[in-house]
């Protein structure tokens, strides 16, 4: 009885888990983002105080 093997059926109604087959083909480091925003920032701040004076 106990190599008796029951059948369930599948709870996943057809979807697919795409993250374990998809890799980006794009790697951005995270200091890059950081940096970049950083450099937008400064940016924005040059510009308001140099098109106000």
């Amino acid at each position: 009885m106990a190599d008796e093997q029951i059948s369930m059926p599948s709870s996943q109604g057809g979807l697919v888990r795409y993250f374990n087959e998809y890799k980006s083909k794009v790697q951005i480091k995270p200091i890059h983002v950081v940096a970049f925003a950083v450099a937008v920032i400064v940016i924005e701040l040059l510009l308001k105080v140099f098109t106000s004076a």
